[in-house]
């Protein structure tokens, strides 16, 4: 079953459990994915890979938008961008915890045999691909940046 495929098995699921949040959530990865289907070269299709690129995507803006309504004293608000955030973290792989990704990272440097902070492009572009979905973009920045300079 693919992702676009199980979100809208569980809109179905969430419409009968009566579960406002979830409901809504659910329907903007969906709308979200149509969008990516139906855009131009995209030949009708969206690949698992694409999916989830999207879905990361919106857990960042939900996660961005909560921390504007905090800032502005709207804790309602907040509270719901945050809840639709963790429902969309459901479709996500698991995050890698901080010493994880470091193994991971110090594997690519080795394999991409960068020696230091210049050659840090090259490692980025195999950790951002090898990593979507199971970190952050930032937090792989900053673990490369670390550990390169640190060679």
């Amino acid at each position: 079953m693919t992702l676009f495929d199980k979100v809208s098995e569980d809109i179905k699921k969430a419409m009968l459990a009566r579960e406002k949040v979830r409901l809504e959530a659910l329907r903007g990865a969906k709308k979200e994915f149509l969008e990516a289907k139906t855009a131009k070269g995209a030949n009708g299709e969206l690949t698992d890979e694409t999916a989830m690129k999207i879905i990361v995507k919106m857990v960042k803006q939900r996660k961005e938008s909560a921390k504007i309504y905090e800032e502005n004293n709207r804790k309602e608000l907040a509270d719901n961008e945050l809840a639709e955030a963790a429902v969309l973290e459901e479709y996500l792989p698991k995050q890698l915890s901080g010493e994880e990704l470091e193994q991971e990272i110090r594997a690519i440097i080795a394999e991409t045999g960068a020696t230091g902070p210049k050659e840090m492009g090259k490692v980025m572009g195999v950790a951002t691909k090898r990593l979507a979905g199971k970190a952050e973009g930032r937090a792989i920045s900053d673990t490369v940046k670390n550990i390169l300079n640190s060679l």
